[in-house]
């Protein structure tokens, strides 16, 4: 589980940062980065009907969610993050969501400042 200053929790913080961000995606998820003015990088998780059954949605969102805490260290300040997963993350294992995530987050930058991705 995000501890509380790095969950991102409002549907309007979802939205934009969907929107507005820049996104790399894989065959498993889509990792959606931008600037926001919250100190702590935010993370939300989301996962469609298209993943399956709620159990396995659920599943996927536990793992991602994992994941993303194991990552935060690597996330810029001022940054929200919004990992969509996709069909094929429900059949996924860990090291390929956690790969997947990795190459995601490089190939935005997550590691230095945040290149693009729009400014509020």
């Amino acid at each position: 589980m995000l501890d509380r200053p790095h969950r991102l929790t409002s549907s309007a913080g979802f939205t934009e940062a969907t929107r507005r961000g820049r996104r790399a995606g894989s065959r498993t998820l889509v990792v959606h980065l931008m600037r926001a003015d919250t100190a702590e990088p935010q993370v939300g998780v989301v996962a469609s009907r298209a993943v399956g059954g709620a159990v396995v949605r659920n599943r996927v969102k536990r793992r991602l969610r994992h994941l993303a805490r194991a990552r935060l260290g690597r996330l810029p300040r001022f940054t929200m993050v919004v990992l969509r997963a996709l069909p094929s993350a429900a059949d996924a294992s860990s090291a390929r969501l956690a790969g997947d995530l990795d190459a995601a987050l490089t190939r935005l930058g997550a590691g230095s400042d945040v290149p693009g991705g729009g400014t509020r």
